[in-house]
């Protein structure tokens, strides 16, 4: 979810839902240790509770960063050990780490120990390339446990590194749920979380019977009214916002205060443009957000056109 899951998205979700876990983009380790921490790491309250994921592949680093993400008030780390993109691979981090099983225990344990008050968790594939899935995925936990790691998120497939785009390797590898489910009959002690082709709040509930959780990540940033639901069937919650249009309400306040602050507004807008997919007039909602957004000087008044629009077919047949 690189460049997708920032703090403007994750203030938007909280619209939504108020018991999920969020997570961040996949911030390096190297960035956070050198970077601009206050742009790369700042987060609303309202985000809580959330998750910083680092990607790395050197013990010192990914302890610095753990350590400033945890003194800055981040709920939990997490390792990404799944991301296949070619700009991950040069870095040494990412899913060519499932080669590395020992390295990947070694980077737990740094974050861990430099984190001490805050529970770091892993991310992974069953496998790269051509390794026997089971083995891969199995070794990995294995060896991560017998340092102290509990819980592992686990997208059900592999990542092909050379011959798949980044793209492909979210759709082509096939997936194996029940490989994941698996894992957790025979590792009962540990907390098991399916990631991977879940479409929505019920796929993730059918497929995840008998695990811990499930991660959605595309479904939810492509679809997020399936974030509507979540507070409700899973944690028998009343959920933030009652529709649509009433979280759009909620999150104009967020919009109108980074807007002071600075942020263009198309940096919020992007985030909402799949709110009113399949609904009446979501042609318009979109068209009024992409064209008004980017425009200098663009203010909340574009998301009240766009709202506006979906709420009242005159008002679409008004607009220019």
């Amino acid at each position: 979810m690189m460049d997708w899951t920032d703090r403007h998205c994750r203030a938007f979700h909280r619209a939504l839902t108020r018991h999920a876990l969020l997570y961040t983009e996949m911030l390096t380790a190297d960035a956070i240790v050198h970077g601009n921490r206050g742009r790369l790491l700042g987060f609303s309250e309202i985000e809580h509770p959330v998750v910083l994921q680092l990607g790395g592949s050197d013990p010192a680093k990914i302890a610095a960063a753990a350590c400033i993400g945890a003194t800055m008030g981040y709920d939990e780390i997490n390792l990404n050990i799944g991301c296949p993109s070619d700009r991950v691979q040069a870095g040494r981090f990412g899913a060519c780490l499932m080669r590395e099983p020992e390295l990947v225990a070694e980077l737990w344990t740094a974050a861990q120990d430099a984190a001490p008050k805050v529970e770091v968790t892993i991310k992974c594939r069953i496998g790269v390339d051509e390794q026997d899935s089971r083995e891969s995925l199995f070794t990995l936990v294995d060896l991560a446990a017998a340092r102290g790691c509990r819980t592992f998120i686990v997208h059900a497939r592999k990542a092909w590194l050379s011959g798949l785009s980044p793209k492909e390797n979210r759709d082509v590898p096939p997936l194996d749920y029940d490989l994941v489910r698996s894992l957790k009959r025979e590792r009962p002690e540990l907390q098991i979380v399916l990631n991977g082709g879940l479409r929505d709040v019920a796929h993730a509930l059918a497929e995840s019977a008998g695990l811990d959780g499930a991660m959605l990540g595309r479904a939810a940033y492509q679809n997020p009214a399936t974030l509507l639901e979540v507070d409700s069937r899973v944690f028998g919650a009343k959920p933030p916002s009652a529709s649509r249009v009433a979280a759009i309400e909620r999150y104009t306040p967020y919009i109108e205060t980074m807007l002071a602050r600075g942020a263009p507004l198309h940096a919020m807008t992007r985030h909402i443009l799949g709110l009113f997919n399949a609904q009446p007039n979501g042609r318009a909602w979109r068209r009024i957000l992409s064209e008004g957004a980017v425009r200098a000087g663009a203010g909340v008044e574009v998301v009240h056109a766009a709202l506006a629009a979906v709420s009242s077919p005159a008002a679409v047949e008004a607009l220019p």
